[in-house]
């Protein structure tokens, strides 16, 4: 191995290898050392309180997802990189929020999925550090394992983790994807940044499901990114008309926050709207089949929740839309060959439909 114990050489070291993730596309390299310990008491109160839903992965990893030398053994640092998604030229979220005959997406998923893209260039700058020292233990992970990665990058200076559970930049505001190398090289740590959240609720009060059920604590059961993304059977009633016309992802909590007015543009094309994902007709989107919605979401991660469940959430937006005789028309052709899971949701929408349309012609005005 080479000779790497000086502390001039690992402050090199680390100035050398944000500078090359900032030339890989990162906005950002901080450095933490392996000691989650207060989070550890965090995760397990939260699964003990079964925020967590059918999210079984969150608990069967036991302390390996707290105690990083478990995961990889001989880990002594954390590498947290940061990645702006924001895609500026889409169209503009409160507007598709409030046009019920669209469908609105998560701006974080409206190009290719980020997980390759991450972990490629993550394997590259870890390859790049390797090849100055050597012989070194590494592994790169973008929500490939059980990794805490709000903790590390809330450790490591990236951010501070917000009232909305999300980590925030006060130059950068949330909209970043996180990746992670965990290496044995004993790097300088950076320091963390102090939270700047102070007395705003904006997150707490916009959650369409009052899913932000304390500051800084999220039941995933009623947050709508997990209904349209990890549930993976029925939508609970009572919470399909808070949803809207959310389709997959919410991005309520980070739209109303006032450090996102410093989100910077994406500088990867990769993240850029596809085939007008950014503002959808419900309509249109209900009417593909499964070959074309595979096939237009050939390297997206909408794709991993497939077609079943694509469907289930437009049904449950056109169930919350204003009543027209298409949407009843589309809802009704919808019931004809399709899975059990599905023709419930779309049950439901056609009464909601129905309904709308009995109050409207029976409304004296």
């Amino acid at each position: 191995m080479k000779e790497i114990n000086t502390a001039d050489t690992m402050e090199q070291l680390l100035e050398r290898a944000q500078k090359w993730a900032r030339e890989l596309g990162f906005q950002q390299l901080g450095v933490s050392d392996i000691d989650l310990k207060t989070a550890e008491l965090d995760l397990q109160s939260w699964l003990a309180q079964h925020f967590h839903g059918e999210m079984d992965y969150m608990a069967k990893h036991g302390v390996k997802r707290t105690k990083p030398e478990l995961l990889v053994p001989g880990t002594i640092r954390v590498m947290t990189v940061r990645m702006d998604y924001w895609p500026e030229q889409s169209a503009e979220p409160w507007a598709v929020l409030n046009d019920d005959k669209k469908g609105f997406i998560s701006r974080y998923a409206l190009g290719r999925d980020y997980h390759k893209l991450m972990r490629k260039r993550l394997s590259k700058l870890a390859q790049k550090i390797a090849s100055q020292v050597g012989d070194t233990t590494y592994r790169v992970f973008c929500d490939s394992a059980p990794v805490m990665e709000k903790a590390l990058a809330q450790k490591s200076g990236i951010g501070w983790q917000g009232k909305h559970s999300n980590i925030l930049n006060r130059e950068h505001g949330s909209y970043f994807f996180l990746g992670e190398i965990y290496t044995d090289l004993p790097l300088p740590v950076t320091a963390p940044t102090s939270e700047h959240c102070g007395s705003c609720t904006a997150c707490i009060d916009v959650c369409p499901t009052q899913a932000i059920v304390a500051p800084y604590q999220v039941d995933a059961r009623r947050c709508i990114s997990y209904l349209t993304i990890e549930l993976k059977g029925a939508i609970p009633l009572a919470l399909r008309p808070m949803m809207g016309n959310r389709i997959y992802g919410c991005d309520d909590c980070q739209l109303v926050c006032p450090w996102n007015k410093f989100a910077q543009s994406t500088v990867e094309s990769d993240y850029l709207p596809r085939h007008d994902l950014d503002s959808p007709q419900l309509l249109d989107l209900f009417a593909w089949d499964e070959s074309l919605f595979l096939s237009r979401f050939e390297g997206s991660p909408i794709r991993r929740i497939g077609y079943e469940s694509w469907l289930r959430n437009i049904a449950v937006a056109l169930g919350n839309a204003v009543s027209s005789p298409e949407t009843v028309a589309a809802l009704q052709a919808k019931l004809e060959d399709t899975s059990d899971l599905v023709k419930e949701h779309v049950q439901w929408a056609l009464e909601q439909q129905l309904t709308k349309a009995s109050l409207s012609t029976n409304d004296p005005k």
